[in-house]
């Protein structure tokens, strides 16, 4: 066991100022149930509530997968603090081997998808769909699925469509030539969602109308596009389309909701944004550069999809607490802990790309009840207010070096009132801040247990003050609040 000081390389986050909101109608009308917040529309107004959006959901087969206990599943998230499940709408399945994960609920023994089965031969697996028809059991099943979540309080990602990553994936699909009555989608894989065949776009436009005219009555859904649409040929102007048709769709109908753009994994600049789309997705996005990049855009920004980083509990803890507290709106990891045979996530010998537990649920449930004791659609990132410091990290191996060596610190503040900072990285940490006279709680909190490790009430008469955490491992986060009184 060895000890470093690292000295803390604490860039400044550019503050930018909030621009008016692009006008609702161009992104699809005033929205009821979930919505932007009016306030700062990068995040959202829910039920009537300031809401960040966070997970670590199933595979997104609740719904296409009939094996599936989806209230087991819904009860785990609700007990966990959870508010969030992602759900494939079953235009898209995978097999068995798919990405080397255990019992994936992507990859369905009994597929529930939109349209029905005929009694003619020779699909992949049985008999042919009716692409000219839907299923009315499947919209039964994904409605009650999107009625039971809302009784939990959780948000559901309605996911529309996804590309096709390998040969044996378009080999199965519904839209496949081989696989329905018409002979819909005589192409290749890399050709389906490109409006170069109008037998395909018809059908994938009649989809995308008929899911958002079942699920109007619903206040708990958002519609995104298309997950990781920069593979398998997708094209801009195929989403596009897809967009005006969930945007015309609802001119019709009583009730509006968001549409969210997969944009990239990693990082992106968006540099001309669907005007129609409020949410800007994005996958593996760490560390979280991508909120900045697109902060001045006013949207959602979303890490909704990581989960391929290993098994360890601290690399999506760490992420979602980085991401968030860099001010992005939604978090969701993938937890392969669920499992058709563990509909409530208790499988823990899985193999997978990544990670999940119940440990790891309750840890991003922490996430959010500590956003939650904030009034933060008021804050903005703020990483100005810290002057100086310093980290200690004991680096005790390879793996516990490659944690530590890089240490970062986020703070999201409302002058004056209220700072949250959270330090990746590191034991223990000396934060120099820069605050207006006044009387301060702070407040460290451990993310793995959620209790506050170390506590003190500060009279300040202004300027510079040095805050000392409690030792700690891997990460740990403070909460700095202005109280009355001395």
């Amino acid at each position: 066991m060895r000890s470093a000081a690292y000295a803390l390389m604490i860039a400044l986050v550019a503050v930018f100022l909030v621009t008016p909101a692009a006008a609702e109608e161009k992104r699809g009308g005033e929205s009821t149930g979930l919505g932007l917040h009016p306030d700062n529309p990068r995040y959202f107004l829910f039920r009537g509530k300031p809401t960040i959006l966070i997970t670590s959901g199933e595979h997104y087969g609740a719904v296409l997968n009939l094996d599936f206990d989806y209230l087991a599943y819904l009860d785990e998230l609700q007990s966990k603090g959870l508010n969030l499940t992602r759900t494939f709408s079953g235009t898209y399945r995978e097999i068995p081997g798919s990405f080397r994960i255990t019992d994936n609920t992507l990859a369905p023994q009994r597929y529930q998808a939109p349209w029905p089965r005929t009694s003619t031969p020779g699909a992949s697996d049985g008999g042919k769909f009716d692409l000219k028809r839907f299923d009315d059991a499947y919209f039964a099943r994904l409605k009650d699925f999107l009625a039971q979540a809302g009784k939990r309080g959780i948000v559901v990602e309605y996911v529309l469509f996804c590309p096709f990553y390998e040969e044996d994936l378009w080999k199965v699909n519904p839209m496949n030539a081989a696989n329905n009555t018409h002979q819909i989608g005589r192409c290749p894989r890399e050709e389906v969602y490109t409006l170069r065949h109008e037998d395909l776009q018809e059908i994938q436009e009649a989809l995308t109308r008929k899911a958002v005219t079942e699920l109007n009555a619903f206040d708990n859904v958002y519609f995104e596009i298309c997950n990781e649409p920069y593979f398998g040929g997708v094209t801009l102007e195929w989403q596009a389309r897809i967009a005006q048709v969930i945007a015309e769709t609802e001119r019709a109908l009583p009730n509006k909701h968001l549409i969210a753009q997969n944009i990239a994994n990693g990082r992106r600049k968006v540099e001309k944004p669907d005007p129609r789309v409020s949410i800007l997705n994005f996958h593996y996005a760490q560390p979280p550069d991508t909120v900045g990049m697109n902060y001045g855009l006013d949207r959602v920004v979303g890490d909704d999809e990581t989960g391929f980083r290993g098994k360890a509990d601290a690399l999506y803890r760490t992420e979602g607490w980085d991401f968030v507290l860099a001010g992005g709106g939604i978090y969701s990891s993938l937890d392969y802990s669920f499992t058709p045979k563990h509909p409530a996530g208790t499988l823990r010998d899985y193999q997978s790309p990544g990670g999940g537990s119940p440990e790891l649920r309750a840890q991003l449930g922490i996430l959010r009840k500590f956003m939650e004791g904030f009034d933060f659609v008021r804050m903005r990132p703020g990483n100005e207010v810290i002057k100086g410091g310093s980290v200690t990290a004991s680096l005790g191996g390879a793996r516990d070096e490659a944690r530590t060596a890089r240490v970062t610190v986020r703070v999201l503040a409302e002058e004056g009132k209220a700072y949250a900072v959270y330090i990746l990285g590191g034991t223990q940490a000396e934060l120099v801040l820069e605050l207006p006279p006044g009387t301060y709680q702070a407040e460290w909190l451990n993310t793995r247990t959620g209790r506050t490790d170390k506590a003190e009430r500060i009279p300040h008469d202004g300027g510079r003050r040095s805050l000392t955490s409690p030792p700690y491992t891997e990460d740990i986060a403070l909460a700095v609040k202005r109280v009355a009184g001395p």
